[in-house]
């Protein structure tokens, strides 16, 4: 890997470059995006939720628009959380950033950059922990402005805890590599990445021959044999957890914007056809995770595209739903809302790039070791929201969602 570079000084630099940018009119002010309203709430404070038995908290933005959170616990107890952000999604100054929340704080640091380079634009940020305590970030880059199918994979890593990273190299460079969710150790050295190959320019046209695959690494990710998921075509993003029997099962996202996807492996490699699920998706991100006594959850946007009057409407990027499996996702007995949005806002607002923006999506979801879980997920493009709550909060809930959950 190369040099380590010490963030905090590359972030004023980037800070400056960014402010002249936006200065000579090449991009969205920081007024353009964010909402003065709401500027007060975003501090970084862990503090008590709307709900009670709840806990939350809106990330420090440091540039006007944030997507794509993942969020991971280190092995000291320190949670951390990872995602883009720059003017908006697809523009050159998008970088990837990191904050940290201490174990026993209650304040998320201040994001860095970890990477940024002019004239291409960074998303979709994994963080993963190896064995020895290594940390590494995963992230798309592309051409600015040019389409998801020019993407390829890059890979920094820290040897201090995520104070300083280094330069980013290659990792896969076949055109439209995609990350989106954390990796699974199999063991020590074995090691699952999944991964889709973007073959469209954007999420619209032609995205139905989008596919996914996962990446098997035997060596600590020195080097990656590729899986294909067969029958995957327009199945994407693959979330994958452990079944209850040490197999692995996987949920996708679906380009028809119509349900979530699941699909077994007994061996990381060689997948099922993936099936539909009962739970609805819109198009958008959605996160599994394993908790300590086998069961599933879940985060997504409870909602899919639908038909009114003979025409298609779009679906809505919200409520964002937390729904609980106790058979390795098969059903679904238990869904509740984390995030419902604002009353009369939706589609209307949803494609501007205002303040007004009605988003809440890109959910990443784990459980820490004390037991809490933890959904963080785009609020409004403007920032990162942090949610936590117990198992048992999740099953005294209801859902404004599609899908309401098989026991009331």
């Amino acid at each position: 890997m190369g040099k380590l570079i010490p963030r905090s000084w590359m972030s004023g630099l980037l800070l400056l470059t960014m402010a002249g940018c936006l200065a000579r009119g090449q991009g969205p002010t920081r007024n353009d995006l964010l909402d003065p309203s709401l500027s007060k709430l975003f501090d970084g404070k862990v503090h008590k939720g709307a709900e009670q038995g709840t806990s939350e908290a809106y990330l420090q933005p440091i540039f006007p628009s944030s997507h794509a959170a993942n969020l991971l616990q280190l092995r000291n107890g320190d949670l951390v959380c990872v995602w883009f952000s720059g003017s908006w999604e697809g523009e050159s100054d998008v970088a990837i950033v990191f904050s940290r929340l201490n174990k026993n704080s209650a304040q998320w640091s201040m994001p860095i950059i970890v990477d940024h380079r002019l004239g291409e634009s960074f998303q979709n940020p994994v963080v993963f922990e190896e064995p020895n305590h290594t940390l590494d970030i995963f992230h798309t880059t592309q051409v600015a402005k040019a389409g998801e199918a020019q993407a390829h994979v890059l890979r920094s890593q820290s040897h201090d805890g995520g104070t300083t990273w280094s330069t980013p190299e290659m990792l896969f460079e076949k055109d439209g590599a995609f990350t989106r969710h954390p990796l699974v150790v199999l063991n020590k050295k074995k090691w699952l990445m999944p991964m889709t190959y973007v073959t469209s320019k954007g999420i619209g046209a032609g995205s139905e021959t989008n596919y996914s695959v996962m990446k098997l690494s035997s060596d600590e990710g020195k080097t990656w044999k590729e899986c294909d998921v067969p029958q995957s075509f327009g199945k994407v993003q693959p979330s994958v957890v452990r079944s209850s029997e040490g197999e692995f099962v996987s949920f996708f996202r679906s380009r028809a914007s119509d349900w979530i996807y699941r699909s077994t492996s007994k061996d990381g490699c060689h997948w099922s056809s993936p099936t539909k699920t009962v739970l609805p998706n819109n198009n958008a991100s959605v996160q599994a995770f394993r908790l300590r006594n086998g069961h599933i959850v879940i985060a997504f946007n409870n909602s899919q595209e639908r038909m009114e009057e003979g025409k298609k409407v779009g679906a809505f990027r919200k409520p964002v739903t937390v729904a609980l499996s106790e058979d390795d996702g098969l059903t679904w007995k238990y869904a509740r809302d984390v995030e419902r949005g604002r009353p009369g806002f939706g589609l209307a607002e949803r494609n501007v790039k205002v303040p007004g923006r009605e988003e809440y999506s890109y959910p990443t979801i784990l459980q820490a070791a004390n037991g809490r879980i933890y959904v963080a997920y785009t609020f409004r493009r403007q920032t990162v929201k942090v949610v936590s709550f117990d198992e048992n909060w999740l099953r005294q809930g209801a859902t404004e969602g599609i899908y309401t959950a098989a026991i009331k």
